[in-house]
Parts: C-alpha cells; structure tokens; sequence
C-alpha cells in the first residue's frame, strides 16, 4: 500500500528524516511512535505531497507520490478542520467540493461519512454546538469523504475525556474493517497498544524498531516486570541481580525484568533481608519497549 525509502529531509543544517524506511500494508492500522520533533510532521507532510523529500521514494500502491496519489489519501490533523458556525453537513459538503466531488455523490458522500462517525442525527447541528469528541469524529469524516484508501490521523483523541477517546477507538477498528488502510500517529502508548497492527517507533527521523507488539517485545528478554517500593535501593538491586533481574528506572520507580514468571511468594523470596514496602507486577508494555528503544538501552 505505502512504501517509504531512504526518506531524507533536512532544513539547513538540521537533519529532520534520515533515511527512513517503512512500509504500510493494505487494510492494516500501523501506528507511528514518536516524540515531538522525531519527524512525523514531516513525513506526513511528504506523503501528502506538501513537501518534496531531499532524497528517497514514496510511492502509494505502486504510484510515486504527486499530485495524482493526493486524492488518495485523507488527512484527520490533529488540530480540527472545521468551520464552526457551519453545519457538520455543510463543512463536509465544502470539503467534498474541494476534492471535485459532483453534486450527487457529493451528496451521497456526506451522508455515507456522518454514519461512518455516527453523527447523521447531528447532520444540519453547528460545529460549535457539538462536543470535543463529536468535533473530532467529524473530523475524521472530513478525511473520509472523497473515499480514499488511506487515511492518516494524527494524534485523533488528543485532549479527549475518556469516553470520547473509545468512541474515537471504536470508529478508528470500523475503519480497518471497513477495508481502510490507517496511518496512526500518537504520543498516547495504550492506543496505540490497542488498536495497531504493527508500529514503528521514530526517533531523528529514523525508525528504531518496527513490528507487531509480540514481535516488538522480544526487544526486551523479560517475561513480566516488577516493580518495587524500598527504602534499601542500592542492596535490592545487587540481589535482584544475582537471580537474573535486571534493573530499570521508571520515572522514579524502580523495576525489575523477571527471565521467568514465578509465583509471588517466590518473587519476594529473592529480596529476603530487604524490606519492601510495596510490589506490583505488570506485563511488558508497549511503555516499557518504547522507553527501552528510545533511550538506547
């Protein structure tokens, strides 16, 4: 579906892509990581043919990007494109018509993308009238109007109260099982552990790690992670590590990665001599890779 290579973009002497490479396929929901500045502006840019590469190749289903592959693609950003005195129906129909959509299907489209958002009863409401999480829904549908194959979302349920946020969810899996290819950018880990097919984690414009989530924590030889609470840091490390843990830090958490799974009881044996005040287990989560990968570790 999208296949990026060698992508390299510099502004004067700073170094924005560099030779990134990645590929989208047909019908997935892949998510790219990233923190602030580490090139997915960028690189959405570039696929939207807003802005020329300094080398590389995109091609979208086998077609160089351009002018033609424009119409191929819709674009949620992350801030809304609405006009908010205008109708959810009447911001849609502007849209449709800038992508020279005839009145009929302009029509049909319209209706087609409110249901697609579930906002068809909210059709002739003001923008203004709607709630954050409705005006993010129709943004969505702003990208969804003219048909295109692959929609890019941009942080979709950034400031978003937790209701709203897995209603976004839910609309972003109809959208893959609607056939949709989906390109998720998105500073929250949880989502993107939720609904993506594979990620990749960006960092200077390079991809640092690719893959499925269960091909993504292999990068990290831990069956389960612990952390812990204790006054006695310093001595629950060096004994921690003659059983094989290994130490992270957290934010100010202590960690440990288990090799194996043991019971609780076995876990707190190898601390005997400390004293805990608290211990809790997780999984490996996609925080803990992508902190992980990031940082070079």
């Amino acid at each position: 579906m999208l296949k990026i290579k060698n992508l390299n973009k510099a502004y004067k002497a700073r170094k924005v892509l560099e030779d990134l490479t990645l590929h989208i396929d047909g019908g997935e929901i892949y998510g790219l990581l990233g923190a602030n500045g580490a090139g997915k502006t960028t690189t959405i840019n570039i696929i939207c043919n807003l802005l020329t590469a300094d080398s590389g190749s995109i091609t979208l289903n086998n077609q160089p990007v351009s002018e033609k592959t424009k119409k191929l693609i819709g674009i949620a950003p992350q801030e809304n494109l609405l006009y908010k005195t205008l109708s959810c129906e009447e911001n849609l129909n502007f849209f449709a018509d800038i992508y020279g959509l005839n009145r009929q299907t302009r029509q049909q489209q319209v209706i087609e993308s409110l249901k697609a958002v579930n906002l068809l009863d909210r059709a002739k409401s003001p923008v203004e009238t709607l709630s954050g999480g409705m005006q993010r829904r129709l943004n969505i549908a702003v990208a969804l109007v003219h048909q295109p194959q692959l929609v890019i979302l941009d942080e979709p349920t950034t400031g978003l109260d937790i209701e709203a946020r897995y209603e976004v969810w839910e609309l972003i899996k109809n959208l893959k099982n609607q056939g949709l290819t989906v390109l998720l950018t998105t500073h929250l880990l949880d989502e993107a552990e939720r609904l993506c097919n594979r990620i990749g984690i960006l960092k200077n414009g390079t991809i640092l790690a690719e893959g499925t989530l269960n091909e993504l924590r292999k990068l990290i030889p831990a069956q389960e992670i612990v952390i812990i609470q204790t006054k006695q840091e310093e001595d629950a490390i060096n004994q921690a590590e003659k059983y094989g843990f290994i130490p992270r830090r957290y934010g100010s958490d202590l960690a440990f990665w288990l090799p194996e799974i043991l019971e609780l009881q076995e876990i707190i044996s190898r601390f005997e001599g400390i004293q805990i005040d608290s211990i809790s287990r997780q999984p490996v989560r996609l925080e803990h890779i992508y902190v992980e990968v990031t940082q070079g570790n």
